[in-house]
């Protein structure tokens, strides 16, 4: 029965909950712990869906004779990162957000305006942030941390809502390599695990 045995450290290696989303490169600090409440993107149903996906280029693939999947001939061509999830608030911040190229009013903050074309100030960081392992108190405690950079709404706006129910706007967020850094993946992972609070 060995096989059928969990770890005993299952509880301690828990991602719990669903999670809070957050934007801007300052809304969590992975070093801390801690987290911009203002930089919270709003309530969210039905939990986050993080992927981060590599996509690859076989040299090999019209070689004669080649077996597929030939380690020596397979080159990693790009990672396609995302985060998604479905909002029940809404700001006209998010909106901006949801649908990407868009501004905000200046002078009537509750008009939202997309635009036809993209400006660099429409990228922006999103972090997943969710609890981890047994200990997660107030003040250790433990964390996964997914940090999207350069993150532009891809899914675009969408809106349901339904009879005696909340209104639900999904979103997909993707992370953007910079040419500024060609080389940094646009997606980061953070897991610490928590310590006991003191009595």
């Amino acid at each position: 029965m060995k096989f059928t045995q969990i770890p005993t450290n299952t509880f301690a290696t828990l991602q719990l909950n669903a999670g809070i989303l957050l934007k801007g490169a300052t809304g969590f600090n992975p070093a801390t712990g801690a987290i911009t409440t203002a930089n919270i993107l709003g309530a969210t149903s039905g939990g986050i869906n993080v992927t981060c996906v590599p996509e690859y280029i076989d040299f090999g693939e019209d070689v004669d004779n080649c077996p597929k999947n030939m380690m020596e001939l397979k080159k990693l061509d790009n990672w396609e990162c995302k985060i998604s999830g479905t909002f029940v608030t809404v700001s006209t911040s998010l909106v901006k957000m949801m649908l990407g190229a868009a501004d905000i009013d200046g002078t009537d903050t509750t008009k939202v305006t997309p635009r036809i074309d993209l400006d660099q100030s429409d990228f922006d960081d999103v972090w997943f942030v969710g609890d981890y392992s047994d200990k997660n108190g107030a003040n250790n405690g433990g964390f996964v941390a997914i940090h999207l950079l350069n993150a532009l709404s891809t899914g675009g706006f969408s809106m349901q809502t339904a009879d005696k129910e909340k209104g639900q706007f999904e979103v997909e967020f993707t992370g953007h390599v910079s040419i500024e850094a060609q080389e940094v993946v646009p997606m980061e992972f953070y897991v610490k695990a928590g310590t006991a609070e003191p009595a």
